[in-house]
């Protein structure tokens, strides 16, 4: 891998991509793992005072000549996530890569790739629960894979949903409007999606109406649950961006397939979807989407960040690592 090492920043990113080359990015990098060509390292993360998180992911994609690891502490007082790109054949530094903006491109982005594989390919009305930092491009994401004439939107302060509808509503052309409750948000829509901090699940199977797609997007770690585990016995296809990550982490599937290997088969990666190309069954009642961030997904929007930083010039030059000998007891090295 020739070139200085770049520091790339949260600017930059945005400069560099919108949501549309995040999707493909996404589907380029799920082809790959697929094909064998891009493997996961295992999610961890660790839990520290009250209800902050600190986490590490990453993987490999040899054929890029790249290999990454992105790291975040989750506060009450933000996150400030870090990328990192390192040369798969000398383990030189490539890149470091300020990662907010990225991160809620790749995990937008995969919710639109689900939405563009299980999704009807008529579904027209959205629903969104959460009105956070990552709702607009959520809806973004879906809206980029299907022709939305409506979305609506519920959270647990409805001046925030609210005002966040005016916003989106805006910013996206499109018809955004607050509900005034998570019920009247999800009836009898094409495509669903969570997106909170929810510790509680507050999406029950009686709400959801034959034929939608469910991303469920919010709840990364065990102390946190959205919707009501019995919902995946309806679900013709259960995916996930990391299977593994799944049974480690996600309260509602642990709760429902328990430790029965037979039963957590059903359970595929997103990546097997798309490689058998056939997408949503027909006539299926329900398909779900759970994404808990994996390593594959930051390593293929870094990759493309960088390919593209690049070509345009962008990023700050790096020193290059200078590797002194450590100086050992007694003065000796």
């Amino acid at each position: 891998m020739s070139g200085q090492a770049l520091w790339i920043t949260e600017a930059e990113v945005a400069a560099l991509v919108d949501i549309s080359d995040a999707i493909a990015a996404l589907e380029r990098g799920l082809s790959a793992e697929a094909a064998g060509g891009a493997v996961n390292m295992a999610k961890t993360h660790l839990s520290f005072g009250h209800g902050d998180t600190l986490h590490a992911i990453g993987a490999t994609m040899v054929a890029e000549g790249l290999v990454g690891t992105k790291t975040w502490a989750h506060t009450e007082g933000g996150a400030n996530p870090l990328l990192i790109l390192f040369d798969a054949a000398d383990g030189q530094l490539v890149a470091v890569i300020e990662a907010f903006a990225l991160g809620q491109l790749r995990t937008a982005a995969i919710s639109g790739l689900a939405a563009r594989w299980l999704s009807a390919p008529d579904a027209r009305e959205m629903a969104l629960v959460g009105a956070g930092k990552q709702a607009l491009a959520q809806i973004a994401a879906v809206a980029a894979v299907r022709r939305l004439t409506r979305v609506r939107v519920a959270s647990r302060n409805p001046e925030n949903a609210a005002a966040f509808a005016k916003r989106a509503s805006a910013e996206l052309k499109l018809e955004v409007a607050p509900s005034a409750s998570i019920a009247a948000a999800v009836r009898n829509a094409d495509i669903i999606t969570l997106v909170t901090r929810a510790t509680a699940p507050f999406l029950s199977s009686a709400m959801v109406a034959p034929g939608a797609h469910i991303n469920a997007v919010g709840a990364v770690v065990p102390e946190r649950a959205e919707f009501e585990p019995a919902m995946l016995a309806r679900c013709a296809i259960v995916a996930a961006d990391t299977v593994a990550g799944v049974r480690a982490l996600s309260r509602e599937f642990i709760e429902f397939y328990g430790t029965d290997d037979r039963r957590w088969s059903g359970v595929q990666p997103l990546s097997r979807v798309i490689a058998a190309g056939k997408g949503r069954p027909k006539g299926a009642d329900l398909t779900l989407f759970k994404a808990m961030g994996m390593g594959i997904s930051d390593l293929s929007m870094g990759i493309e960040v960088l390919a593209r930083a690049r070509a345009n010039g962008a990023g700050r030059p790096l020193a290059p690592t200078v590797r002194a000998r450590p100086r050992l007891v007694g003065g000796k090295a």
